[in-house]
């Protein structure tokens, strides 16, 4: 018996929901696409903020050490994955300490480098920096996504990368990057003396016995040149709160990052972010246990139901995350014409492929977090619709 509503979305229309905007405007539209969840969060993270909003007053806040000693605790707890409280630094958001780390670690026109497809936000800070962006191309092989470990060398060493910039688990695959990967590219980094900085914001999202392992955790060495990136927000659907924190062991390179952090006026946390991130740590194992079922069962579904109803559908089953990319190409559609596919005859809204680079041609990434109801009609509307092309 669940301790926890998982059956019934609550609703999200008319609270200025940036994924349910569109549905607004047509109501024929299910939205399956930005990552935060269709799910009641955590009942301890409510009444935090209601007891919050009877402070009556809403002004500057600092960070408890309750909090500090909250991260700590679930990092070591969770992922084995133990520092000083010194290491920890808060920042409002991880895209915002990717920004601050290009910033704080390389000059306009040095390189950093990601593993495409990955998370759009990528991209886009390393290009609105001005530094030279260098990707990677993931091979797909055995339903996973692969590292080509003889190419990303020579990607580092041809392009004099500075930081590579790594996605663990994966956004869109949900490739749950094993210790022998994590150390190779570790070993990479120091070889060539390449910044890491390591987005794990999915590191509790890992699913079917999967085991998420923390780049400073698979070397003593790598803390020397690592960030690790995360945060409270993906797991407990409470990214507006607005909270994340990087892990910076080396003084050095933590002096610096601080120090672009304050000269860009990113110190000051949200008030609701501090207590969210708290309370959720506190009080959210059991949530997140029973979330994880909910969302191993809904994926089992997917991809069975693909296998069945649509079978020319690619899809590639995540290890880890609530994000599933779905492989298009064999319908033979361009890029445009998928997206109004999806859009128009199946009346869902994805992620387009090509949000993600390249690779993404003939792409989408379906989001499952979702009451079953929903993703069964999601898959039923996508598999209908395709059944129409041939």
């Amino acid at each position: 018996m669940s301790s926890y509503n998982f059956q019934t979305a609550p609703n999200r229309l008319g609270q200025q929901s940036v994924k349910w905007k569109e549905v607004e405007a047509n109501a024929e539209l299910l939205p399956a696409w930005i990552a935060d969840m269709d799910f009641e969060v955590l009942p301890e993270v409510t009444e935090a903020i209601h007891a919050y909003a009877d402070q009556l007053v809403y002004g500057y806040n600092y960070a408890s050490p309750a909090l500090f000693e909250a991260i700590l605790d679930w990092e070591k707890r969770e992922h084995g994955y133990t520092f000083d409280k010194e290491a920890l630094v808060l920042i409002e958001g991880v895209v915002p300490a990717i920004s601050t780390a290009i910033q704080a670690f390389t000059q306009e026109g040095d390189a950093v480098l990601i593993n495409t497809p990955v998370y759009p936000p990528f991209a886009r800070s390393i290009k609105l920096n001005k530094r030279k962006l260098v990707t990677n191309s993931l091979q797909e092989k055995d339903g996973l996504f692969q590292l080509d470990f003889e190419q990303l060398e020579r990607d580092l060493v041809e392009n004099e990368v500075k930081i590579y910039l790594l996605c663990n688990p994966h956004n869109p695959g949900g490739r749950v990057w094993s210790k022998e990967n994590l150390g190779k590219i570790g070993r990479l980094c120091q070889k060539h003396g390449v910044i890491l900085v390591s987005d794990e914001i999915h590191q509790d999202l890992v699913l079917f016995g999967n085991k998420h392992h923390s780049i400073n955790t698979v070397s003593p060495d790598f803390k020397e040149f690592s960030l690790v990136l995360s945060s409270a927000t993906k797991t407990f659907n409470i990214a507006g709160t607005k909270n994340s924190y990087a892990v910076i062991e080396n003084a050095g390179l933590r002096s610096k990052f601080k120090g672009r952090q304050v000269a860009n006026n990113q110190h000051e946390i949200s008030s609701l972010g501090l207590l969210a991130t708290e309370t959720a740590y506190r009080y959210g194992k059991p949530w997140l246990e029973e979330l994880k079922a909910v969302l191993e069962e809904n994926i089992d579904f997917t991809v069975a139901y693909f296998a069945e109803h649509a079978p020319k559908l690619k899809v590639m089953k995540p290890q880890g995350t609530y994000l599933i990319w779905l492989d298009f190409s064999a319908y033979g559609l361009t890029d445009d014409e998928l997206a109004r596919f999806l859009h128009d005859d199946a009346k869902v809204i994805l992620n387009r492929g090509t949000d993600f680079g390249k690779e993404g041609t003939g792409h989408a990434r379906l989001n499952i977090a979702a009451p079953k109801t929903t993703i069964e009609e999601i898959c039923r509307r996508i598999a209908d619709a395709l059944g129409k092309l041939g």
